[in-house]
């Protein structure tokens, strides 16, 4: 049966407008819309035909009722629903009501070109949902002047057609950077009390254990940082992520450490970053610096957060007992390079699994002061516990300086120095806009 054939009985099921009858036959031409294809197709069966085939489209259709007609009127809504929102990508779907699922079936099997009933047959052509993503899709874009991205678009329309709605995500927004903690006691994230959870309060009355504050520290780098971020991007929230995380009574100076504030549902994206950046380090009054802010992508989380990265530390040591410089001189020198087990330390067994880990200390050096206090700086692998490879925590970290040295030993003060990635450099461009 020829093509022409096949038309005329899928026209003689009802009226079928140009755009189900060319939808049907996608496979058979390229460069045409759906419409233009059934037009065509309406236009040659008339010519070809003896029993004064009608060539008029119809409007009225049994298959799509109507709905083929609507994309001007679906794109104009999508658009509307993101005035006022930054965005350069996006993507259209479309739910398809059940009923024309069927009604379209039902139009395929009248020339066998039903993959479901003849999935080994010529069963192409084009879905109804594709279609609509598709021709509305391309309406959209040019109203809003953005690109298609089908990977991680800024902004996902969902066309309801059986509830008649528009559905608009708007996906979040990535802003990277580098953060030097200059105060110590600043945790790197908001820490909510444990006896409250965060409300501030025991019963009716104020907590006791944060003062009613809701929280064991009243300022993070997180809450230094994030808000400031979200205030100009016009968000509704923002998660903070770190590459790691150094203890709450550390400083983190140097390179800094790398991080990403995700702002949820930014209604701006064109930030100046410079700018942002400046007003960062304002909000935080010296407490926090940031550096290097630029935007990035939602792949930049998962690099962040997944980063193997080597810390170089340094440590300003008490011991309990006179030291000799030698004998310290000799400690450093076996703890440079060496490979150390680490059973989970007792500070953080609460939090952590209870395993022996395994970590390489890449480089250690150091300068005693007076025989009671040494500055010291560990070069180590990603995960390595520098407070215990200075004490030994009663045995569990294996060689350590006091185990060494033979003397009690701790740290007094730590500054982390350097945050690196070991395999490539941190900053792909790859993970940038």
């Amino acid at each position: 049966m020829s093509l022409l054939d096949d038309a005329r009985r899928l026209a003689a099921t009802g009226p079928v407008c140009d755009a189900c009858l060319g939808r049907v036959f996608a496979d058979r031409s390229f460069g045409l819309t759906n419409a233009e294809r059934g037009r065509s197709l309406r236009v040659a069966a008339a010519l070809d035909d003896d029993d004064d085939f009608d060539p008029v489209a119809v409007e009225d259709c049994w298959v799509c009722e109507g709905l083929c007609g609507e994309f001007d009127d679906w794109a104009a809504r999508a658009a509307e629903s993101v005035e006022g929102v930054e965005f350069d990508t996006y993507q259209v779907g479309t739910r398809t009501p059940p009923l024309i699922e069927e009604n379209e079936r039902l139009l395929r099997e009248e020339v066998g070109r039903d993959p479901d009933v003849d999935p080994d047959g010529d069963a192409a052509g084009e879905p109804f949902k594709m279609e609509f993503n598709r021709e509305v899709g391309k309406r959209v874009g040019r109203l809003v002047d953005a690109e298609v991205d089908f990977e991680r678009p800024d902004v996902q329309f969902v066309l309801d057609l059986a509830a008649d709605r528009v559905e608009t995500e708007i996906n979040s927004a990535f802003v990277y950077g580098r953060y030097r903690k200059l105060e110590r006691d600043i945790p790197q994230t908001e820490w909510p009390c444990r006896e409250c959870r965060g409300s501030g309060r025991q019963g009716r009355e104020p907590c006791d254990h944060c003062d009613g504050s809701g929280y064991l520290y009243e300022r993070s780098v997180e809450q230094l940082t994030a808000p400031v971020v979200e205030d100009v991007m016009d968000g509704v929230d923002a998660v903070f992520h770190g590459a790691g995380r150094e203890d709450v009574d550390a400083r983190m100076l140097g390179t800094g450490r790398p991080f990403v504030v995700e702002v949820k549902e930014p209604r701006r994206r064109r930030v100046d970053v410079d700018r942002l950046e400046a007003d960062v380090n304002a909000f935080a009054d010296g407490a926090v610096e940031v550096e290097g802010l630029r935007l990035a992508t939602h792949g930049m989380v998962e690099r962040v957060k997944g980063l193997d990265a080597s810390k170089t530390y340094r440590a300003a040591v008490e011991f309990d007992a006179d030291v000799d410089g030698d004998d310290f001189d000799t400690a450093l020198s076996t703890l440079d390079g060496a490979t150390i087990e680490q059973y989970t330390p007792s500070r953080v067994d609460h939090r952590r699994a209870n395993l022996t880990r395994t970590r390489e200390v890449y480089g250690a050096d150091g300068d005693l002061e007076d025989p009671r206090h040494a500055t010291v700086e560990v070069h180590g692998a990603g995960g390595l516990y520098v407070k215990e490879l200075v004490s030994g925590d009663e045995g569990r970290t294996e060689p350590s300086l006091a185990g060494l040295l033979g003397v009690g030993a701790r740290v007094t003060a730590l500054d982390v120095l350097a945050v690196e990635g070991e395999a490539e450099p941190f900053e792909d461009e790859a993970y940038f806009l």
